[in-house]
């Protein structure tokens, strides 16, 4: 449960969470994206992770077990962690680069303008690091559950834990007076992100930010890619698993507001409003260093303790990603741990490679459907995130609704004796609510829905 958690909570929390909140609102986001944990998330954990433990199956084979005709939603399950381990190790290697960088007391360079991007366009370094953080996580996995991610997870879940509450702590009692005179506090940028900002607030812009909660929601419970039926498949048949599910849901929700706390605080307080408008690496990379060069001669220990706990954090995520391909391995083609992990080695050194060289010698620019601009890291994040990750919660929701019924799920749940307390929500969930999100949620990320 706790390698599960570490799962959920990742890089997605971290540098998407606290940048979603910032432009939609703030309080409001937080509002239904707390609704949607408690509902549309809650639904989908749920299903997976019972559908791990009843099947005893990895992503790849649990679907064809429930139904023989639904092999190729486990396909589909198997594929997204596949794509997403080669992007996700090379977005590793960058946090190694910046914890060394902050490590050895030159953090004043990472705050310069063109650092990150120099760094990311070079040929040898980042190929360097994205392999340094892929061997690291092969080798929890080739250690096994037990002694490999249990005993990983044990250690790194509370500090990381410890290391958010402590930065969060630090961000609300921060102050700064920029050149101008104005002075801003963490405090305030702390109101900022938790009280609901509806000036302006259109039946289109509430769409955007509900459908924003809920693309983030993938993220951060790390559902619809396979990881919680592989982490399912390991849990005991005498656990509570729907206590078991809570905590996940609860630790992810309380570490992604906290992500919050640590990052828009301080980013405000450094930087004033504008400075919130980073997204994505942008945010980490760009805008972080440069605050933690304002702090002086602090800034140095804190950026050194932030990217610790981001490489914990990544960590965390990218082992039970790259479990749910070897797990897939070892269940489909009956081979040992050893080779599965060689194997899913192989496939995601050699996208790795490829991703890193999509920022200088494959270089290029194109639009998606959904308008976005990208190179080779975004298209592969867009197919997954984007297309395959909703099409594999659609079919999950047709198969468990309509095909073998919600009381599969709902007995694996019981089965301990337990009382599964929102069974009747479930019910719904599942049937009609989850499904028809999904599909406006694919049909907007596809640029077919537009209005919204």
């Amino acid at each position: 449960m706790l390698a599960a958690a570490g799962s959920a909570v990742g890089l997605g929390n971290i540098w998407r969470f606290p940048y979603l909140a910032a432009k939609d609102g703030g309080g409001l986001f937080l509002v239904l994206y707390l609704i949607l944990a408690l509902t549309f998330g809650f639904t989908l954990l749920t299903t997976e992770v019972a559908i791990g433990r009843k099947t005893k199956q990895s992503p790849l084979t649990a679907y064809g077990k429930l139904k023989e005709k639904w092999k190729f939603l486990g396909v589909l399950a198997c594929l997204v962690p596949v794509i997403i381990l080669p992007y996700y190790c090379v977005i590793g290697g960058w946090v190694v680069k910046y914890f060394t960088t902050y490590l050895v007391g030159d953090g004043s360079k990472a705050s310069l303008d063109g650092y990150f991007t120099d760094y990311i366009t070079q040929e040898g370094q980042p190929l360097i690091q994205m392999a340094i953080f892929l061997f690291i996580v092969s080798f929890i996995i080739f250690k096994g559950v037990n002694k490999g991610i249990e005993s990983f997870s044990k250690v790194l879940m509370p500090a990381l834990l410890v290391l958010v509450v402590g930065i969060s702590v630090f961000a609300l009692t921060i102050h700064h007076r920029d050149s101008a005179g104005v002075s801003r506090t963490g405090m305030e940028g702390f109101l900022i992100y938790i009280i609901p900002d509806l000036k302006g607030l259109t039946v289109k812009g509430f769409f955007t930010v509900l459908l924003d909660a809920m693309g983030q929601l993938f993220f951060s419970l790390s559902v619809a890619m396979g990881i919680m039926i592989a982490y399912g498949s390991y849990v005991r048949d005498d656990a509570n698993l729907v206590k078991s599910i809570n905590q996940i849901e609860i630790f992810d929700t309380v570490v992604a507001f906290l992500a919050g706390v640590m990052i828009i605080p301080a980013v405000y307080t450094f930087m004033g409003r504008e400075g919130m408008a980073a997204s994505g690496p942008s945010l980490m990379f760009v805008s972080l260093p440069k605050v933690f060069a304002s702090m002086g001669a602090a800034g140095d220990i804190i950026g050194c303790l932030f990217f610790v706990m981001v490489l914990f954090a990544a960590l965390t995520s990218a082992v039970s990603v790259m479990e749910a391909v070897v797990s897939s391995f070892m269940d489909q083609f009956h081979m040992s741990r050893t080779k599965a992990t060689v194997i899913e080695t192989i496939i995601a050194l050699a996208g790795g490679v490829v991703v890193c060289l999509g920022y200088n010698k494959w270089y290029f620019d194109i639009t998606l459907p959904n308008g976005a601009h990208a190179q080779i890291l975004d298209i592969m994040d867009y197919i997954s995130n984007n297309c395959l990750m909703p099409l594999v919660a659609i079919g999950t929701c047709i198969l468990i609704g309509w095909v073998v019924k919600p009381k599969v799920i709902i007995e694996e749940a019981e089965k301990t004796g337990s009382k599964f307390g929102r069974k009747g929500l479930y019910i719904v969930m599942i049937r009609y609510v989850a499904p028809v999100l999904l599909v406006v949620l694919l049909l907007k990320s596809l640029g077919v829905l537009t209005v919204i």
